[in-house]
């Protein structure tokens, strides 16, 4: 599962590095865009939630955006993703969720890659 995973990850890397796919910001006017991978995972993961409650996925959603709309303050505190040996791609642990991210130096642009089960829930 895992192996399958990482595959697609780095699909998704690589449409963004040979500009194969339309990647649209997290919210407009952001530097932070988003796969769509991340999109169709994000919809996965909020129905596994809403099957636990509707409030968990409130606070689900408003807790995720506060990390991505503030990730690029807090780069520094991100670990080098383990789907990838690629300093320039970092993991935010969220609630049972692992989001790896590309960070595209050159275009000053975040690639939100995926969301996946963390590995410890897997």
């Amino acid at each position: 599962m895992q192996n399958d995973i990482k595959k697609k990850l780095q699909n998704e890397l690589d449409n963004y590095l040979q500009s194969k796919a339309n990647f649209l910001p997290y919210y407009p006017g952001m530097n932070t865009l988003s796969s769509d991978l991340y999109k169709e995972q994000l919809k996965e993961a909020l129905e596994l939630i809403k099957k636990q409650s509707d409030a968990d996925i409130r606070n689900f959603e408003m807790y995720l955006d506060t990390i991505i709309v503030n990730m690029q303050t807090k780069i520094k505190k991100y670990k080098k993703s383990t789907y990838f040996d690629n300093e320039n791609i970092k993991d935010i642990q969220n609630q049972g969720f692992t989001i790896p991210f590309y960070i595209d130096e050159e275009k000053n642009l975040y690639i939100l890659l995926g969301i996946v089960p963390s590995l410890a829930t897997l």
